[in-house]
């Protein structure tokens, strides 16, 4: 098992990889991980391109702060990951630039809303559902969430961006990367007649 610090140093490491590509900016974007039965999770405020192993806060699985600073404000969206799937380790939330833009699109199916063009976001995640708009942070976004946590394995926030969870860090890391590019290739070919894989 990696040790708190070395999960804190990817943390940093994936946060300013998402920053240096354009795909977290200004201090938009929050990630967590479970470590000892705590939640870490980005403080509110925090960027991405900047961030130290003091900028996550610690806080139980019910909410509650246990150290350091004030947690992103939605953090309750990560918890609700948390409780609903116990083999589920870390959650990246990330308002990256395509998967925005597919989120913006009505669907026709919101409870599998990405063509399957290729075969490896199921290979790395799974189908993936949108979840309706509501003010980031807000109990309604929450509930509309909620909703869509057995639907699926990752998640649109509609007009916002990607949920990905994983078994750990990395395992979000390359679900939330899969992600992103399904919805680039699905948003560049929009409008064309393209086989899918199934």
């Amino acid at each position: 098992m990696d040790t708190l610090e070395e999960i804190l140093e990817l943390a940093c490491w994936i946060a300013k990889s998402y920053f240096d590509r354009g795909m977290g900016s200004g201090t938009s974007g929050n990630m967590s991980f479970l470590h000892d039965g705590h939640v870490y999770i980005t403080a509110s405020g925090t960027c991405f391109g900047r961030l130290r192993p003091e900028d996550f806060s610690c806080v139980d699985l019910q909410g509650s702060l246990v150290s350091g600073k004030k947690p992103s404000k939605e953090w309750p969206l990560h918890l609700a990951v948390y409780q609903h799937d116990n083999t589920c380790g870390a959650v990246i939330h990330i308002h990256s630039t395509y998967s925005v833009l597919w989120s913006c699109l009505e669907h026709d199916n919101e409870d599998d809303c990405i063509p399957d063009y290729t075969p490896y976001l199921r290979m790395k995640l799974g189908s993936v559902s949108l979840v309706d708009y509501a003010a980031p942070g807000s109990p309604e976004l929450m509930c509309a969430f909620r909703r869509k946590l057995d639907v699926s394995n990752g998640w649109l926030l509609r007009n916002h961006g990607l949920v990905a969870p994983g078994k750990t860090l990395m395992d979000a890391f390359t679900a939330s990367e899969e992600l992103e590019e399904s919805c680039r290739i699905a948003w560049e070919l929009r409008g064309q007649h393209c086989r899918k894989i199934r």
